[in-house]
């Protein structure tokens, strides 16, 4: 499953009513770190197969859902379950950090 991009007008019903846990990746095309860390995540939700979800939000382009979840540094990364956000990851990390913080809401790869 592909990611897919998000925006103020479809980010409830792409991530909030989503039946799989979601991970949000806010992003911004100026932001070196964000490409490294998208990368990370594409594999990440290739590996987990049908038990995950990921979704881009351009923050530049989506004020109101950053604002609304205190997206102030990127790359930011929430990891979203039942429509609530269950961890945050803030800033560059290696692909064993996001393993590690979502493991509980994924289950073993």
């Amino acid at each position: 499953m592909a990611a897919v991009d998000v925006t103020d007008d479809s980010f409830a019903a792409a991530v909030l009513e989503s039946e799989l846990p979601v991970i949000v990746d806010f992003w911004a095309p100026w932001c070196r770190p964000c490409k490294t860390v998208g990368r990370i995540l594409d594999e990440l939700e290739s590996e987990q197969g049908t038990r995950v979800r990921l979704a881009k939000l351009n923050v530049d382009e989506n004020l109101a859902v950053s604002s609304r979840y205190g997206v102030l540094s990127l790359p930011t990364v929430i990891l979203f379950v039942a429509g609530e956000p269950r961890e945050t990851v803030i800033g560059p990390r290696p692909k064993q950090h996001f393993e590690r913080v979502f493991e509980p809401y994924l289950g073993a790869g």
